[in-house]
């Protein structure tokens, strides 16, 4: 075993009074293919790009996904009908949900689906349930009871899962709250869905919603599970679903690249790094950049250079001091310090590794690590050479402009070798 954590990593998180008990499993809900697809800026992708997108979502281990609305439409039926065929066809351990407003025109299709193909599909019926939205739809307290009652009974009649989503819930008093959960879990729902619709929580209050709930679920004597659903308008949305599960939410949504209403939803992948950091998964994450990079191209989302754990940039560096910390642990031969030393996220859990690049803020360390990984000669002059020109440089070194460098001085170097990170 290596001395990891115990001997060269302090953990503050353990210290002090605020130390959070997690459960030990965390389920997760991925809704790329639904509430990621109604950002105003992506495309809607390829039905195969959603099939593949799928079998990669299995290969990461999470455990539901929701394929889409089916009452929105033929197209999105027809795309539901078709992922929910690959479920069963190829006997995948994740499962289908499905969203639904609190309308019988939306449960029904659903409802046909699994009948065509064999396969339980959750429904996750929604509904607006803050004072602010009751205000702006005309509602009061007992339409969103009688709208919840009646689509929560159907979606149960019809052999459906169902689980019960309060829109906004974050902003909705517990007065409302104990009402409609209460309703919804008397018609049959096996899960409720807490929603920061709006993105307008901070752990805080996340905790205290979800601890609030969950102790309502207690008082009941019922085994019903909590969902955390957030979003990301003031940046909150990674923190919030930890504190979520800290105060006993069993299963978080999260979508690829964060893509989603207005700025997006939390980041499945963080979500996913995230818990296996803290113990609570334990995934094979080596897909992890296929199925982003899948996501950002069917939807025509950039991916950002400097996105945790998928960027360009997430395990590059080319400042001289944490260059040398890195290539120091190298030189030990010691992988696993080497991947962390400078570096919170070990990068070969995602199938990459620790770069060293050449800038204006590099050291000669910098240059030998360089030259050394692709087998280039090595010399004071060519080291001086390349120093120089990155000290005039405003950016990182192209490797043609390194090559070249190397050239002026060992004009005898293989004139056949390519380089492999253009920019």
């Amino acid at each position: 075993m290596h001395p990891s954590e115990d001997g060269l990593i302090y953990d503050w998180a353990r210290a002090g009074p605020r130390h959070a008990v997690y459960p030990q499993h965390v389920m997760l809900d991925d809704e790329t293919l639904r509430d990621g697809l109604q950002s105003p800026s992506v495309s809607d992708p390829a039905l195969e790009a959603k099939v593949e997108l799928l079998h990669l979502m299995e290969s990461l281990g999470i455990e539901t996904a929701d394929v889409g609305l089916p009452g929105a439409g033929p197209q999105q039926r027809e795309a539901v009908l078709r992922l929910c065929r690959e479920i069963a066809d190829q006997r995948f351990h994740i499962r289908a949900n499905c969203a639904a407003r609190t309308l019988m025109i939306d449960i029904q299709p659903i409802a046909e689906i699994t009948q065509l193909t064999g396969i339980p599909i959750e429904v996750c019926v929604f509904i607006g349930s803050s004072p602010i939205r009751q205000y702006a739809e005309e509602w009061d307290l007992a339409d969103i009871v009688r709208f919840t009652r009646e689509a929560i009974l159907f979606a149960v009649r019809e052999g459906l899962e169902a689980m019960y989503v309060t829109e906004d819930t974050v902003r909705s008093s517990p007065e409302h709250l104990r009402v409609l959960l209460t309703t919804a879990i008397e018609a049959g729902a096996k899960r409720l869905c807490l929603c920061d619709t709006c993105g307008a929580a901070v752990p805080q209050g996340v905790w205290n919603l979800v601890s609030w709930v969950n102790a309502l679920i207690n008082d009941m004597g019922v085994n019903v599970g909590i969902d955390w659903h957030g979003h990301r308008d003031r940046g909150l949305d990674l923190a919030n679903s930890l504190a979520a599960i800290e105060a006993g939410a069993t299963r978080v949504h999260g979508t690829a690249l964060g893509i989603g209403e207005r700025v997006g939803n939390t980041p499945i992948e963080q979500l996913l790094v995230n818990l296996k950091l803290l113990g609570l998964r334990d995934d094979d994450l080596s897909h992890l950049p296929k199925y982003v990079d899948l996501v950002a191209g069917a939807t025509g989302v950039p991916l950002p250079v400097n996105m945790p754990i998928v960027g360009r940039d997430a395990f590059r560096t080319a400042t001289g001091v944490h260059a040398s910390a890195v290539i120091k642990a190298q030189k030990k031969g010691d992988a696993w310090l080497a991947d962390r030393v400078y570096s919170g996220v070990p990068a070969a859990w995602v199938g990459r590794t620790q770069e060293i690049e050449i800038g204006h803020m590099s050291g000669n360390s910098n240059v030998v690590c360089y030259l050394a990984s692709r087998g280039l000669p090595i010399t004071p002059d060519i080291i001086k050479a390349i120093m120089e020109t990155a000290k005039r440089s405003t950016r990182i070194l192209l490797e043609s402009e390194i090559l070249q460098l190397v050239r002026n001085i060992s004009p005898h170097l293989d004139e056949t070798f390519s380089g492999k990170n253009e920019g």
